[in-house]
């Protein structure tokens, strides 16, 4: 059972190595059928229909009218998209968060929508927050994060819906478990311009978040400052509710909003 089980991972593996190589050589031709496709990857054609297939369904390759060729589809382009996106942000980011984090002190981070999470790509760290967490890579949740919450709220209704009817897992007693306050604080957030936690994640950490807007006026991130609730406190959080919403302007700006 073991062989079969290594030779089966060892066929998903060269099948994987095989789609990849059928978008390479799309990439490079522009188009091909599937007899070219089976003859440079030394395959039956059968199986070079088969990994066509499984592409096209996933929207990664098209047909050519009745050619009975294929060409890049779509999809390339989405997940093209989306990668230049988090290329774009983490490039134009790094000014714009080593600025504030030198401003505050705190800890600063820029985080994208990443299915049910939010993912930090990008951080910089303020002098107050040397011994903080690293939060560079780490998927946090939607629910109990400043940027979570910013991300959550500009999703259009139906997929914020969906979000909210799974179960809200608890953190810690100050997480919001409840679809309903949270709806009712994603309203918030939309109408202030930013979001709040404290403690919710993690005892002892506060935070405040702002959207990030693509040319198009989208919400493409979030940009936020994190640190500990005694510093993050009620009467310091206004001033860095402004330079975090002033913080996610700028990056909008540079990103081609409002041009």
């Amino acid at each position: 059972m073991a062989h079969a089980r290594k030779q089966g991972a060892a066929g998903a593996v060269q099948s994987v190595d095989r789609a990849v190589s059928v978008l390479e050589i799309l990439a490079r031709d522009g188009e091909a059928g599937v007899t070219e496709i089976a003859a440079e990857l030394d395959v039956h054609k059968s199986t070079a229909f088969r990994l066509l297939g499984v592409l096209e369904n996933r929207g990664l390759v098209a047909q050519v009218g009745d050619r009975g060729k294929y060409c890049l589809g779509a999809g390339v382009l989405r997940l093209a998209g989306a990668a230049a996106v988090r290329l774009d942000i983490s490039q134009e980011g790094v000014p714009v968060c080593r600025e504030v984090a030198d401003e505050l002190g705190e800890t600063v981070n820029i985080a994208v929508l990443d299915e049910d999470a939010a993912v930090n790509i990008m951080q910089a760290r303020g002098t107050a927050s040397v011994a903080a967490q690293n939060w560079l890579g780490r998927r946090t949740p939607l629910h109990a994060t400043s940027s979570g919450k910013v991300l959550l709220a500009h999703l259009p209704p139906a997929p914020r819906e969906d979000l909210l009817a799974r179960p809200l897992h608890r953190f810690t007693e100050h997480t919001v478990t409840g679809a309903a306050p949270l709806r009712a604080e994603l309203a918030t957030v939309l109408e202030q311009g930013y979001a709040l936690t404290a403690e919710e994640l993690e005892p002892g950490l506060a935070a405040v978040a702002a959207p990030v807007r693509a040319h198009d006026g989208e919400v493409i991130a979030a940009i936020s400052v994190s640190g500990p609730v005694y510093r993050l406190n009620p009467d310091r959080l206004a001033e860095v509710a402004r330079r975090v919403v002033a913080a996610g302007t700028e990056l909008s700006r540079r990103m081609g909003y409002g041009f």
